[in-house]
């Protein structure tokens, strides 16, 4: 997972050929979303959820992994610097979170303490480095017209936001859109070819994956970038076609639908604008490395908002499996995504291969978290 897009308020209504530039703006709709206001509450400790000792040292140590590339932040840095080396007890844990954290249960204006927790992998299809009959679906690299613009330093209130585009002249113009790039091709590298489109789809949602080879190599690719379109989800499409009632969306219906109308495949894919492109990652058994560049932890990592929660933060999540066997634990924010948006909103890291798509595909769960703050510091604010 990484940030695809990014809800913001419209800061140049006339200018109408630049919203297809800036990632994050509603194409589908003339209102802009409402920004996540969140409300910070500071709690006592015993307002969380009990943990168990295996739990309390998986999220510690998800969150202490990620200690080397904050060293340098201004909030995270000093805890880090403080944090007790691995392996430690559960009783040191504690005791370190106690005295260097405070508590703050996260709330929405309109929804409360509750929101969706939702579930992500890192899949591994089938492929190949060379195009034949049976891989004809290529996974691209950045083009090399693909333009990025940083406006930050002219406009701090866009801290984060890019500009994506292609030159036309002395003119930049909106990338295209994921229909474009599916029919005309753009000129970009080929890291590998798929079988089945869907399968490219869903790692795009995704945000990284493997690439079983016939030699046995698992070649391991990461979100590199995106064409500058807001994610929309294809699962959306087959609800708003009538295709599918909004609560059976996971993603083995919306393959199941695909394999039996191989026909409108690609139009279910053109409904959703967005388009990533990859890069190769280096061959290795560890997790998928997030927006934070840390390799993520099966079950204790999750992908944020940053807007609400500043990634390396860490956090206390209350939800249960789909199954509705309870989870209450701590996990750390290292990854973002362009579906995840909210102020009480998480998408829990689920592992690598099939089990883990299984749990991740179905995972649409209510939950609740905690911000774990450093004491003495500014809360989160609009960055």
């Amino acid at each position: 997972m990484t940030d695809l897009h990014f809800p913001w308020r419209r800061l140049l209504l006339c200018a109408a050929p630049l919203f297809a530039l800036l990632a994050g703006c509603d194409f589908g709709s003339h209102k802009a979303a409402a920004p996540a206001v969140p409300t910070y509450t500071a709690v006592n400790w015993d307002a969380l959820p009990a943990t168990s000792d295996d739990d309390l040292l998986a999220g510690y140590g998800a969150w202490y992994s990620a200690c080397k590339r904050l060293a340098n932040d201004a909030t995270w840095g000093p805890t880090c610097a403080q944090a007790p080396a691995l392996p430690a007890t559960p009783a040191q844990v504690r005791d370190f979170l106690k005295n260097t954290l405070q508590v703050y249960g996260l709330r929405s204006a309109d929804k409360g303490d509750k929101g969706l927790i939702t579930g992500y992998y890192e899949p591994v299809y089938p492929g190949s480095l060379t195009q034949d009959a049976e891989h004809p679906v290529p996974v691209l690299g950045v083009p090399d017209d693909l333009i990025i613009v940083a406006l930050d330093s002219v406009y701090p209130e866009l801290k984060g936001k890019r500009l994506r585009g292609r030159l036309d002249g002395h003119v930049l113009r909106p990338y295209d859109d994921s229909a474009a790039i599916q029919t005309k091709g753009v000129n970009a590298p080929v890291l590998a070819w798929l079988r089945d489109p869907m399968d490219l789809q869903f790692l795009q949602i995704q945000g990284s994956g493997r690439i079983q080879l016939d030699s046995g190599r698992q070649m391991r690719i990461g979100y590199a970038d995106q064409n500058g379109y807001p994610y929309k989800p294809v699962g959306r499409w087959l609800v708003e076609q009538g295709l599918l009632k909004k609560e059976e969306v996971s993603m083995g219906r919306i393959r199941d639908w695909a394999t039996a109308n191989p026909q409108r495949v690609p139009e279910l894919l053109a409904s959703n604008p967005s388009y990533v492109f990859f890069s190769t990652r280096p061959d290795s058994n560890e997790g998928p490395r997030g927006s934070l560049n840390v390799p993520l932890t099966t079950g204790y990592s999750v992908a944020i908002d940053r807007k609400v929660i500043p990634l390396g933060s860490l956090l206390w999540l209350s939800t249960t499996r789909p199954d509705g066997t309870p989870i209450n634990r701590p996990v750390a924010a290292q990854d973002t995504g362009g579906a995840i948006a909210g102020e009480v909103r998480a998408d829990l890291f689920w592992g690598t291969g099939d089990a883990a798509g299984e749990l991740a595909g179905n995972m649409k769960q209510s939950g609740q978290i905690w911000l774990l703050w450093p004491k003495g510091q500014a809360l989160p604010g609009p960055h």
